[in-house]
């Protein structure tokens, strides 16, 4: 608690006489993004075509109305670069892999606080449940981002960013249901009076869901061990909170609450059912169909954030100062309903960061910040495990006249198990007027320090070094026909050394010997064909190698996804994605019944549709089709996904 104490003091001494962020200055090119602002590529608010080489990608207001999804899983399936792993339905473990990158090499934040799991086997991110109550938008910036944001930034960020009231106070709510017995209830009120803005929100969910062993699966034995329905219930409380005590000094505060339950399967190593044997039964892991069926996870988990945010002499200095923390428990119950392990993880954080505008072209950023995390299990014996690291940074951000951005960035973190690690990066954008087009570039370098798992669980290993990275990538933008339409195309490539894995040899965690890359190319176009109708599209080729060659698992080689959203008016839309992804390698230990390897999961297309109107001033009526063709497919080996569903939904807002 002592490395918090420097930090803190330092905000307090600026926290009433300085201010973060200046505003960007206007930007005169006639591009269709202008004057969106984003903030997690900076950490600053910027206008997004003045961040420098970073490859950004931004769900919309907009399009998240357009899609009415009700988890975050559902927005992230289209993004270039990114992909979505679960294994299952709603609920169950979902993974985010950034540029083919490990989902450890991926850090999620939820209105800048951390969602990385610290009891997590390697701190990811499991967003199974992360709901999008009260969700105004999602930052992801793909690329190296540890000169910000420290270890498990080595890949990119997803930055979920909820609603700020302003105006005049609304109240809305609303219900929906569906397929697999699902519905879902929620309401919600924001706005503004005076020196106070607000957003609230609250919701329910249930699902009746399906059974996560694959009964379509004829190559695992079914005959009522992939028969019981495995459901999911969400509960989750989100509020943003600002007070401006002054017109220079205003509080905010965010804090995001989540219970949640998911029925789970039994996995024998091979591939999924209800329930096998014990390890010590006459035949261990055979399919055992009539025992109880009660294995679960409950989760609970509390997001909370207060930031001191100060401006003074017309913006041009500042001073944000945030202490922050997230505490995720996660209780696991066995098929016969008795207590199996828990897991609890915390991260507190402190962090100060100020701004100098010294001319208007300039905007120089530096900060300091302190990380404790925290791990307890009852399951490995870890209790109260921590480490903690302290960290510095500065940020450069340069405009030259009209044409040229640069960002550049340094930091230093100090880590209380493997010492000191400097990070930097440079990400330089030139714009050319004559055609309307812009040259991106980035390099940098990253680092992940070892989870408290990886270090003290019964297959630690406490003489884990850092995780070091390094990434670049190469872009083009061209806009044409009066910004109507718009088309990127971006080659990166990763590499990771001194990678952390299990070494089933040592039964322990290890340090790969070699290097670990990943190689591909981003394509995204979108073309407003008429006032009615956009259309988009999205491609991602990614080819991984791991330090003997082999393709990374689950992993594939082509996505692609194509969007069509037809507006009637200010009415409604309707939208439709078509989403393909290629054949990937299984996990290296997937087999079928009989014992069979499994090499590889099938490629698949999807087609969603969802549909939205307005049947009078206060009322939304919304539908949506998932999987309009029931498409068969895995993404993990055995494990079931959702097929053809369709759900309605009412809202009303006053």
């Amino acid at each position: 608690m002592k490395k918090f104490l420097p930090i803190f003091i330092v905000g307090l001494i600026f926290a009433p006489a300085t201010l973060w962020a200046a505003e960007s200055q206007d930007d005169a090119r006639p591009v269709a993004t202008m004057g969106e602002v984003v903030v997690t590529a900076t950490r600053t608010a910027t206008n997004l075509d003045k961040v420098g080489g970073s490859a950004v990608t931004v769900i919309t207001a907009e399009e998240i109305e357009k899609k009415q999804p009700v988890t975050v899983v559902e927005m992230l399936r289209t993004v270039p670069g990114l992909d979505v792993r679960s294994n299952g339905g709603r609920g169950t473990n979902t993974s985010i892999h950034l540029r083919g990158a490990d989902n450890k090499n991926t850090l999620v934040l939820v209105d800048g606080i951390m969602y990385n799991d610290p009891s997590q086997a390697n701190r990811g991110a499991n967003i199974g449940s992360l709901t999008m109550d009260n969700v105004e938008r999602i930052e992801i910036v793909r690329g190296p981002m540890s000169v910000l944001y420290g270890s498990n930034a080595t890949a990119g960020v997803v930055n979920i960013i909820t609603r700020k009231g302003e105006g005049k106070p609304t109240v809305s709510g609303g219900a929906e249901g569906g397929s697999y017995d699902t519905w879902k209830v929620f309401g919600a009120s924001s706005g503004s009076a005076g020196k106070f803005d607000y957003s609230l929100s609250a919701a329910h969910a249930e699902s009746g869901g399906f059974s996560i062993a694959d009964d379509d699966n004829d190559r695992i034995p079914n005959a009522g061990n992939t028969s019981e329905d495995d459901g999911w219930e969400n509960t989750t409380l989100s509020t943003r909170l600002g007070f401006a005590v002054t017109p220079d000094f205003k509080i905010d505060t965010v804090i995001r609450h989540l219970d949640s339950t998911v029925e789970l399967d039994d996995y024998n190593g091979s591939y999924t059912g209800d329930r096998f044997a014990s390890w010590s039964a006459p035949t261990p892991n055979a399919p055992e169909p009539d025992g109880l069926k009660e294995r679960r996870t409950e989760s609970e988990q509390l997001f909370a954030r207060i930031n001191f945010h100060n401006i003074f002499l017309d913006g041009r200095l500042s001073s944000d100062l945030a202490l922050q923390s997230a505490r995720q428990d996660r209780d696991s119950f066995d098929n016969d309903g008795l207590p199996s392990y828990d897991y609890t993880g915390e991260n507190r954080e402190a962090t100060w960061q100020g701004s100098v505008r010294i001319i208007k072209s300039n905007l120089v950023t530096v900060g300091a910040g302190v990380i404790r995390e925290e791990m307890n299990s009852n399951a490995n014996s870890i209790i109260n495990k921590t480490a903690e690291t302290l960290s510095v940074w500065g940020q450069d951000q340069i405009m030259i006249g009209e044409a040229l951005d640069i960002v550049a960035g340094l930091r230093y973190d100090d880590h209380d198990r493997f010492g000191g690690k400097a990070t930097y990066r440079l990400a330089p954008a030139y714009y050319l007027d004559t055609t309307d087009t812009t040259f991106k570039a980035g390099y940098g370098t990253g680092f992940r320090a070892p989870s408290l798992f990886e270090l003290f669980s019964f297959f630690g290993n406490e003489t884990l070094g850092a995780e070091e990275s390094e990434g670049w990538d190469l872009g083009i933008e061209q806009r044409l026909l009066a910004g109507r339409l718009s088309i990127g195309l971006t080659y990166f490539a990763l590499n990771f050394d001194d990678r952390i894995d299990y070494d089933f040899a040592l039964s322990q965690y290890a340090q790969q010997d070699g290097i670990t890359r990943t190689r591909g190319v981003e394509t995204a176009a979108k073309f407003a064909a008429t006032d009615s109708l956009d259309l988009g599209l999205t491609y991602t080729y990614t080819d991984t190698e791991d330090p003997d060659g082999a393709r990374l698992v689950r992993l594939p080689l082509n996505k692609a996804s194509i969007n069509a959203t037809y507006y009637f008016g200010k009415k409604g839309s309707i939208n439709c994605d078509l989403i393909w992804v290629d054949e990937r390698d299984a996990n290296p230990f997937a087999a079928d019944g009989s014992g069979n390897p499994v090499d590889t999961l099938d490629s698949y297309a999807l087609v969603n549709l969802a549909g939205r109107y307005h049947v009078a001033e206060n009322l939304e009526l919304y539908a949506k089709v998932d999987n309009l063709f029931d498409e068969y497919y895995e993404e993990a080996w055995s494990y079931a996904t959702p097929g053809l569903s369709a759900y309605l939904g009412v809202r009303v807002k006053y």
